[in-house]
């Protein structure tokens, strides 16, 4: 049973979408007539199991769900939709005054129930409350996001060598335009930080700055993600008068891309299943760790999107080509960390810096924070973790010719920073373990190591 309702003749269309669940049909009838002034789309299901696959397809902003149904109960229900995270607001109704019941509606998370037989304005007057407690939601989830956005990147476009100074000039210069801009660049290397730098430096600064990481959302969903759907804005609108910074724009399947190329072309967005067309006033930032000229010969990427995002291309270089920023690096990261995480600044001795140095850094700038973020919660630099993806990769090499000492002694750094971790436990092997990063058989191998025969 599915009944759709609209009022296109209303002044303000109405963007909300209602789901009725009720195996009385003329209940089912009356809700939806009552809804149909408030919402953009009204549907019934007779049944939970029906309720569920309509909710697979259409997202819905309001579930109005009778208790006792066929088979699987309301109640029932309710918990399926907030497993499968569905967050639309929740209004049961029910025949029988059960204080139990109330209760447990409340706790699976009902915001409201009603007891039948109610009236037109008790039914408007609990949709009203359960709408606006969606738009709270919603506002505060967009003040969060703001928040967060300007917050002070954790990296910023740290260093002074020729190739960071090279990359802030060609940032500075790309912000004074409103081009498309792709950056490319391997995993870690600050994609993100440099697109945020763009938007800060540009002219939609004092608009919002929205990051979506396209291979994060399924491809099922990414078209309502960016577009929006029935009730619920887009990315694209979300940052209106600011900037969308599409991270993994190598992942979106190939019938969104065309999609993604005429709202790029015409600046103009349509939401899935809406006649209205939304003017775009965003800056565009693309970012990919795979080369696109690449997936374009793959068929994997469409080459008209490739050359309308390649407008300005930004290559972020990886952080084994500017070694020398590594001191500036770790001495912001642990300046930023620290009061972050609550705990003391830690010394980093000139040999670990040697020995950070000549690390190959293949997580890159990500792999150094990550680090340093480790080392603060230990007390002291947490090179154990380097040391084992060091000696695994140089293990998987064909074997060379001998080479020169390293300069630093790296099992002696480890030792070192392994004994002070378990002095700060007490011996506590199991602790040291897990403040380590290591596994307990692994830091027994150590020790059997360093014990005398």
């Amino acid at each position: 049973m599915a009944r759709a309702a609209t009022d296109p003749s209303a002044a303000h269309r109405p963007r909300e979408t209602a789901l009725v669940v009720d195996d009385e049909p003329g209940m089912c009838s009356f809700i939806v007539k009552a809804l149909q002034p408030q919402f953009a789309l009204a549907l019934a299901a007779g049944s939970a199991e029906e309720a569920l696959a309509l909710a697979q397809r259409q997202r819905f902003d309001l579930f109005i769900v009778d208790i006792t149904l066929p088979g699987m109960s309301g109640l029932e229900l309710l918990r399926r939709l907030r497993e499968q995270g569905h967050p639309g607001e929740v209004v049961l109704i029910s025949a029988y005054a059960d204080l139990e019941v109330a209760i447990e509606a409340l706790r699976a998370g009902a915001g409201d129930l009603l007891l039948k037989p109610f009236r037109v304005a008790q039914l408007l007057g609990a949709v009203t409350r359960a709408l606006e407690r969606s738009r709270l939601r919603r506002a505060n989830w967009l003040l969060e996001r703001a928040l967060r956005e300007r917050t002070p990147a954790a990296a910023g476009l740290v260093g002074r060598s020729i190739v960071v100074k090279g990359l802030q000039a060609a940032i500075e210069r790309v912000a004074a335009v409103d081009s498309t801009v792709l950056l490319s660049g391997e995993s870690g290397t600050g994609k993100e930080l440099a697109a945020l730098a763009l938007h800060r430096l540009s002219t939609h600064a004092a608009g919002p700055f929205v990051p979506v990481h396209c291979a994060a959302v399924s491809p099922a969903q990414i078209e309502a993600e960016l577009f929006g759907s029935p009730g619920h804005d887009g990315l694209f609108v979300c940052a209106q008068g600011g900037t969308l910074f599409l991270d993994g724009i190598a992942e979106l399947p190939l019938p969104l891309q065309a999609t993604l190329l005429r709202a790029l072309e015409t600046r103009r967005i349509r939401s899935p299943g809406s006649e209205q067309e939304v003017e775009v006033d965003a800056r565009i930032v693309a970012a990919s760790n795979r080369p696109l000229r690449d997936e374009v010969d793959a068929g994997r990427f469409r080459a008209d999107l490739y050359w309308r995002l390649q407008v300005v291309e930004i290559h972020l270089p990886p952080l084994e080509s500017h070694k020398e920023d590594i001191p500036d690096l770790v001495a912001h990261f642990i300046a930023t960390l620290a009061p972050q995480l609550g705990v003391p600044t830690i010394e980093v001795s000139d040999d670990e810096m040697r020995y950070l140095q000549q690390y190959d850094w293949p997580g890159n700038v990500r792999e150094l924070r990550n680090l340093i973020e480790r080392s603060l919660i230990v007390g002291a630099l947490n090179v154990s973790a380097l040391y084992q993806g060091l000696s695994r990769r140089r293990a998987e090499r064909p074997r060379a010719p001998p080479e020169a000492a390293a300069p630093t002694d790296l099992h002696a750094l480890e030792k070192r920073h392994i004994l002070a971790v378990l002095e700060s436990v007490a011996g506590d092997k199991s602790r040291a373990a897990q403040l380590l990063g290591i596994s307990r058989r692994t830091l027994e191998r150590r020790w059997a190591e360093w014990s005398p025969t």
